[in-house]
C-alpha cells in the first residue's frame, strides 16, 4: 500500500534479535549488553502472523537482521515460514558472517534469495579491532560458502569509517572486480554509538575508488530493496553501491519499515513512533486488527527524516542493534 506522501511501501526489516557474537565500535558497547529476555522477544510463530498481516498490506520483501540473526536457533525455519507467506515474493538475510558457512546451505534450502554480509575490513588486525573480536577467517569462510552457492545472490556491505579504514575501501571494492558480489558503501547512521563516529562520504569513498579502477559509469536499474545507487568500473563482474542516507536523502522513496525484535513496527529509523504490535498478537487482536495497526504505521510514515536537526523528544534514542540493523 502507500503510505501518506504517496509512496510505495513494499519492504520490511525483521529483527529477530538483539544479540550478536561481535561487538562493533559503532554499534555495541565492548562489554555486551543487558539482553531483552526472551519471552520479551517476538517468537518465530508470532513473526510470521506479523508478516501475513504485512504481506496482506503489500508487503512483498522481507529482510530478516539482528543483532546477528544467525545466533538464533533455527532460522532457516523462520525463512522456509517466511517465504512461503503469499505474497512475499524475496527473503534476505543480512549477517556478519561468522555463522553463515555453517547455515547458508540451510538458508538457501528455506528459499533465502540473498544475504548481505557486513564486512569493513580485510585486514585482521584492524577487524578485531573494529568488531572487538578476532572473527575475520570465519567471516570470509562464510562469504566463500554463501559465492559457492548457485542462484544466491552476494552483497558486501562496508561502514566507510573516517580515520579507521579508508585504506580498505580499494581491497573491498576489488572483490567486485573478478566475482559477480557487489559491495555497498553504507553511510554511518546517527543511531546509538554511531554519533561517536564520522562517517566519511559517498564523495570521499569514489575519489580513493576512482584513483585505483578510473571513472565509474552509472548502473540503472532496480538492484535491490531498497534506494541504492550503484555504479560500475570498467572490467568488474559486480557492482559496487552506496547507501547515503545523510548525505544523499533519499527518503522520497523510502520503502521500508522496520519490525524490531521486540515487536514494535517502525515507519522510520529516526522517529520513535510506531505501533506495538506484540501487544496486539499476545492480547488476541484479530487478524483484522493487525492489519489495520500495519497499515497504520505503513500509512503515518514520516516524510522525511531529519538526522541533521539533532536531537529530539519524538527521536528514536534506542541503539541500532535494539532497532534492528
Amino acid at each position: 500500500m502507500k503510505d501518506q506522501y504517496g509512496r510505495q511501501i513494499n519492504y520490511m526489516r525483521v529483527s529477530v534479535t538483539d544479540r550478536c557474537n561481535l561487538r562493533c565500535i559503532y554499534c555495541m558497547p565492548e562489554g555486551g549488553i543487558e539482553q531483552v529476555s526472551h519471552q520479551d522477544i517476538l517468537t518465530y510463530d508470532e513473526i510470521v502472523r506479523i508478516v501475513r498481516a504485512a504481506a496482506a498490506a503489500g508487503i512483498t520483501r522481507i529482510k530478516l537482521t539482528g543483532g546477528e540473526p544467525l545466533v538464533r536457533k533455527n532460522l532457516a525455519g523462520l525463512a522456509a515460514a517466511v517465504k512461503a507467506v503469499s505474497g512475499i515474493r524475496e527473503v534476505t538475510v543480512t549477517t556478519n558472517g561468522v555463522l553463515l558457512k555453517e547455515q547458508v546451505h540451510d538458508l538457501v534450502g528455506a528459499g533465502v534469495d540473498a544475504v548481505n554480509i557486513s564486512l569493513d575490513t580485510l585486514d585482521p588486525a584492524m577487524y578485531a579491532s573494529v568488531a572487538r573480536r578476532d572473527c575475520l577467517a570465519a567471516a570470509l569462510e562464510g562469504l566463500e560458502a554463501a559465492a559457492a552457492c548457485p542462484g544466491l545472490k552476494v552483497k558486501i556491505n562496508c561502514v566507510p569509517l573516517k580515520g579507521i579504514n579508508e585504506n580498505q575501501w580499494i581491497g573491498l571494492a576489488g572483490i567486485a572486480k573478478d566475482r559477480p558480489i557487489d559491495v555497498r558503501f553504507i553511510e554511518m547512521m546517527p543511531v546509538g554509538l554511531g554519533r561517536d563516529f564520522r562517517g566519511s562520504s559517498q564523495e570521499d569513498v569514489l575519489e580513493r575508488l576512482r584513483e585505483a579502477f578510473g571513472p565509474e559509469r552509472p548502473c540503472s536499474g532496480h538492484f535491490g530493496n531498497g534506494p541504492a545507487q550503484y555504479v560500475s568500473f570498467a572490467g568488474f563482474e559486480g557492482k559496487i553501491g552506496f547507501i547515503s542516507a545523510i548525505s544523499h536523502k533519499f527518503c522520497s522513496g523510502c520503502n521500508r519499515i522496520r519490525l524490531t525484535a521486540e515487536g514494535f513496527l517502525k515507519p522510520c529509523l529516526q522517529y520513535a513512533d510506531g505501533e506495538d504490535v506484540r501487544a496486539l498478537v499476545r492480547g488476541g487482536a484479530s487478524d483484522r486488527e493487525l492489519l489495520q495497526a500495519v497499515e497504520k504505521a505503513i500509512y503515518r510514515k514520516p516524510a522525511c527524516h531529519h538526522f541533521e536537526a539533532g536531537d529530539s523528544s519524538e527521536f528514536e534514542h534506542k541503539d541500532m542493534f535494539r532497532i534492528g540493523g
